[in-house]
């Protein structure tokens, strides 16, 4: 110790001491001696000098009490400051002996207060970053002024930038007095967020078996300025795929597309290179994972160093030990008496041999949610007290071996199920959807099938679906609690979009949760009786005075409550005319009247996902001078389809707006009676207008969509959908009705005039791909395909505006008969789009799609479009 740090030793606690005794001072009374302290008895405590608070909780945070004995000078007055100051509402602390009598002593405690908040302003930052910041600062008139909230300030500030990638921000906070407030201060909050701080250069060292890119490539969020991430195995598939089915042809940073399918780096894609500590220290942890799942179990970082380059870069240097390489050697189970340890192994899926994955192991041991495992083995079987174990027993040279313990436990069966949170759906909506029932053994997968279903239901947010369970090992039962969320099911239905030269707009109400028994009853209407899961829709659509059409439909999902049988109804009417009046012998017009009964049954075989759905369809056309859609007879008369319709499907995806896995699959087939089978009458020679009277036909389509996650909540989906109308007989041939139209954004309705199918496909104009539409003459196409590949990324999950952004490429064609019918021959295109799902308005969609391939006699058909719809599916 040198001679200036003993001279503070010895002033320090010398001025400290002078400062104490100088707040306790006895005013004008006569002296007291410091060498000689005497005893006295508080007579009474006042405070002056405050105005916010309240003098008697002030006297009791400082200690003192009237009645207490206190040596002055002495300790108990010098605690009583320290206990105020320790407050942080002070700026300004003395106490001070009034009046003395005899042995009494009377004090008086002037406190200066800090200054209150009056108001507050951010400068140097944009309004949303401001509105952000005042979110986190959570400050509010009135707060007390203090060091601490001052720093609190600035480091909410420079953490939020910070995870913006600003590092540098700086916070300048000037006290201003508020001169229509006494002891009140406006606090400007100036703020330099500085330049972004980018990584330059990530350096990697004492790295022999895994390279610089495989590391690098590990470092999911930490990149380095300018560099693009390397294409992985579904990049690679999914440019394969473009370029065979598509025939697009692709380029990469100047070398054409097949020198990049032989390389590591053939196709990439930017990531940004901002530094997030957090990011960072969670990217430190997937390298040693990606080493440890390449058998580099001791694998770690032994220093890693960030430093600056300059104002906006920085360089990261990662010095790394890999350690040695090991195997899984022998692997015994113990413990195990309901499987075998052959069974065990099987679903362990690991080799004596296998490079040792601890992730791997773990994986298929515990959960993998790609695939079977040893735990769902044991847990969809009843065993919820089942525990296993993985004990490393031998490490020699490069192997390991391991020992496997199993605790089986005993079967548990469930005792209660409830359900909480459901404030508007009835209990019974809710219970029938449960697939575990009391008394039942437990099982995870029927947990995880529960949720699923519950989620399908629309009504609650499929985001916030919770689980609690509550075990009793005393008599081997567990309790299962699931835990809902409402969220908005009902929808009004502002549709509306730009089509064939006009604006066709619908308005519509479905009420998805709708209760019809309560119907009758005046309390139940909130605003309409809602909570038996019923379905009811009503929905009017018009251009104007040449059409108009509505209808109504219903839906009771469980029909006699005890099993899962969809029976809806529903009715529709369609008036289509060039405008006159009725009594106008120049007036055209064309009636479209349909009734529907349908029934859909959940089914046990092949597995549980899938479903059989049948319906009648009554529908009559009524034509009067209607010649300009119709390319046949005399454009009058009456036209009838009687048909059934029967559809076989499986659907298994994990959420209705946002899917992120799984499969929806169908197959229908809808027919007619073939009354000409039953007619002596010669069709070769009839009419058009009689021929085609009773409409007949067989009419076949088949749609898959497939889901894929990526990583995160990033998205593949992959739609097939394929159509064919066919004739019972050859002299009558396809029906004018129920054809196919392909291209544009599938707006239906309007166009809906003969029962023809519209099918979007973006980047072309509506209706375009569908033959002869270009000489006016076109009946529709009789088969079409359309083959789909969108990436998906979600902006928002929140059940009250979900959005999500995609990009897709598409290709489809129609062809007028089977003859010419060619499935790899398709108008390409590409694009990008945006979805908003709103509950009380549907699915709002826009695309920009551009079409690749020109259209024999329509030179504007194809090229850039955009596609604007509301609650009209694009796909």
């Amino acid at each position: 110790m040198n001679l200036k740090h003993l001279f503070l030793l010895i002033l320090v606690p010398f001025f400290i001491a002078t400062h104490i005794h100088a707040q306790v001072s006895l005013g004008n009374l006569n002296p007291i001696s410091y060498d000689s302290p005497k005893k006295y008895e508080i007579g009474g405590i006042t405070v002056t000098g405050v105005k916010y608070l309240d003098n008697n909780v002030l006297i009791m945070l400082s200690g003192l009490s009237v009645g207490d004995e206190i040596m002055v000078p002495g300790d108990q007055i010098s605690s009583a400051i320290r206990k105020l100051w320790k407050q942080g509402l002070f700026k300004n602390i003395q106490i001070k002996a009034t009046k003395i009598q005899g042995n009494l002593i009377f004090l008086n405690i002037y406190l200066q207060e800090r200054p209150r908040l009056s108001k507050y302003k951010i400068v140097g930052v944009k309004k949303s970053d401001a509105e952000n910041l005042r979110d986190e600062m959570h400050l509010m008139t009135g707060d007390v002024v203090t060091e601490n909230l001052i720093i609190r300030i600035k480091n909410t500030v420079q953490s939020y930038f910070t995870d913006k990638g600003f590092l540098n921000a700086s916070v300048n906070i000037e006290e201003i007095s508020d001169t229509t407030k006494p002891n009140n201060v406006l606090l400007n909050i100036d703020i330099d967020r500085g330049n972004r701080v980018r990584i330059l250069s990530i350096n990697v060292k004492g790295n022999q078996n895994l390279s610089d890119s495989q590391i690098k490539s590990a470092l999911k969020d930490t990149k380095e300025k300018g560099v693009i991430r390397p294409m992985n195995k579904l990049d690679s598939l999914i440019i394969n795929v473009m370029h065979d089915v598509f025939s697009l042809d692709f380029y990469a940073i100047g070398q054409d597309f097949n020198h990049y399918i032989d390389e590591s780096y053939k196709f990439r894609i930017f990531k940004g290179s901002k530094f997030i500590r957090d990011s960072y220290d969670e990217d430190k942890a997937n390298i040693i994972k990606k080493y440890n799942e390449n058998g580099y179990r001791d694998a770690r970082i032994v220093k890693d160093s960030i430093y600056l380059v300059d104002e906006s870069t920085i360089n990261i240097d990662l010095d790394i030990d890999e350690g040695n390489k090991y195997y899984f050697r022998n692997i015994n189970w113990v413990g195990n008496t309901k499987y075998s340890a052959k069974e065990l192994s099987t679903i362990l899926k690991i080799q004596k041999g296998d490079i040792y994955n601890q992730e791997r192991l773990e994986t298929n041991l515990s959960y993998n949610p790609s695939g079977f495992d040893v735990s769902s083995l044991y847990l969809d079987d009843g065993y919820l007290f089942f525990n296993v174990q993985p004990i490393e027993v031998k490490v020699e040279d490069d192997s390991i071996d391991l020992e496997i313990r199993i605790h089986e436990g005993k079967q548990a069966r469930i005792n209660k199920v409830t359900v909480t949170g459901n404030t508007r759906t009835n209990d019974h909506v809710v219970i029938r959807e449960l697939r575990t029932k009391p008394g039942q053994l437990f099982s995870r997968s029927d947990i995880i099938r529960t949720q699923r279903e519950l989620a399908q239901l629309r009504y609650f947010d499929p985001e916030k679906l919770g689980l609690d369970y509550t075990p009793n090992p005393a008599d081997g039962t567990v309790d299962i609690e699931y835990i809902v969320e409402e969220t908005s099911a009902d929808q009004i239905e502002l549709s509306g979009g730009w089509g064939y030269g006009r604006i066709i707009g619908t308005l519509g109400l479905s009420f998805n949760n709708f209760s019809l028994r309560n119907f009758f009853k005046k309390n139940a209407w909130r605003p309409i009786p809602s909570g038996d899961g019923q379905k009811l829709s009503l929905r009017v659509q018009t251009y104007g005075a040449g059409y108009v059409s509505y209808g109504f439909s219903f839906t009771e999902p469980w029909l006699g409550g005890k099993k899962p049988n969809a029976f809806s109804v529903s009715y529709y009417h369609a008036l289509y005319s060039n405008g006159y009046d009725s009594d106008d012998p120049l007036r055209s017009d064309f009636r479209n009247n349909s009734v529907t009964f349908g029934l859909g049954k959940r089914l046990q075989w092949p597995d549980d996902y899938f479903t059989l759905y049948q319906s009648i369809n009554l529908q009559w056309y009524n034509l009067k001078n209607y010649t300009t859609i119709f390319n046949f007879g005399t454009g009058n008369g009456d036209f009838y389809n009687f048909s059934y319709m029967v559809a076989f499907g499986r659907s298994s995806v994990d959420a209705p707006i946002y899917p992120r896995s799984g499969s929806d699959v169908s197959i229908s087939l809808e027919l007619t009676p073939p009354y000409s089978a039953f007619s002596n009458k010669n069709y070769k020679t009839m009419d058009d207008d009689e021929k085609y009277k009773w409409i007949e036909y067989h009419k076949w389509k088949f749609k898959s969509d497939f889901y894929t996650k990526i990583v995160g909540d990033l998205v593949l989906s992959t739609r097939i959908k394929f159509g064919f109308l066919g004739s019972y007989n050859s002299d009558i041939g396809v029906t004018p009705f129920e054809r196919f139209y392909v291209g544009g954004d599938g707006l239906y309705g309007y166009n809906n005039l003969d029962g023809r199918e519209i099918v979007a496909l973006r980047g072309y104009g509506n209706e375009t791909i569908t033959p002869n539409y270009a000489n006016n003459s076109n009946l529709g196409g009789t088969i079409f395909s359309k083959y789909t590949m969108e990436i998906r990324y979600p902006l928002s999950l929140n059940p009250s505006a979900t959005i999500y952004a995609l990009t897709f490429m598409e290709g489809g064609n129609s062809w007028a008969n089977f003859r010419s019918f060619n499935p790899f021959n398709v108008y390409k295109s590409v694009g990008v789009g945006i979805r908003i799902f709103l509950p009380m308005f549907g699915v709002l969609g826009l695309d920009y799609g551009y079409g690749f391939d020109e259209v024999p006699g329509l030179p504007d058909a194809n090229g850039a479009h955009f596609h604007f719809s509301i609650n009209q599916s694009l796909d």
